[in-house]
């Protein structure tokens, strides 16, 4: 069963989320006050997806620059139809999965059998946590688990999907999202014990 995090839809009145079409042309034509005023209307929407899928807030800004660049450069491709946020989104997802790819690479991922004894017996729930909770949490997964995670469990591809977007067979994609639930488990379990420890020890007082 799937975490857990549940995602808003994107809704607006034009397909663009009232961003002036002008401002895409400005940009496609190297007009760097428009450049910035994109990214200052669209970077802290971006920030969070980045942070998911990055270790740290300098890996993040990384992903994320490298991602505008990768925008402004693909801008005339931008079907005016779609959903500008969503298309956005789309590549950011794809820098930070190139950014990962080495890592990945340099960290072999399980196969399915063998986790096959790696079983969360209770439901993962995080949409009641604080998602600075999450992000704490997450980062610290693996870069393999957490990237896959954020695929299936948040952005909602399949394994199939995730398998050929990151190049390892289902049964990779599987086991590697079966190792950051339980991760995550134990990180949960362990966080509430801490909570309540801390009010056991103030009811003493």
């Amino acid at each position: 069963m799937r975490c857990l995090i549940k995602r808003k839809k994107e809704t607006g009145t034009s397909p663009l989320m009232n961003l002036d079409e002008n401002l895409i042309d400005q940009c496609i034509k190297g007009n760097q006050k428009a450049q910035r005023e994109l990214y200052d209307r669209y970077a802290l929407k971006l920030m969070p997806m980045a942070m998911r899928y990055a270790k740290s807030q300098e890996d993040a800004e990384d992903i994320l620059q490298d991602a505008f660049i990768k925008i402004f450069n693909s801008l005339d491709s931008f079907r005016r139809e779609a959903q500008f946020l969503t298309w956005l989104k789309r590549i950011v997802i794809n820098t930070a999965i190139n950014h990962n790819r080495k890592k990945m690479y340099q960290q072999p991922m399980l196969d399915i059998e063998k986790v096959a004894l790696m079983h969360v017996e209770s439901d993962l729930t995080l949409s009641n946590m604080h998602f600075t909770e999450i992000l704490a949490m997450m980062q610290k997964l693996p870069v393999g688990s957490r990237t896959i995670f954020n695929l299936f469990a948040i952005e909602g591809y399949g394994h199939k999907e995730i398998a050929e977007m990151l190049e390892i067979s289902e049964g990779t994609s599987k086991s590697q999202y079966s190792r950051a639930r339980v991760l995550l488990r134990s990180m949960i379990d362990e966080a509430n014990k801490v909570v309540q420890t801390n009010y056991l020890s103030d009811e003493r007082f």
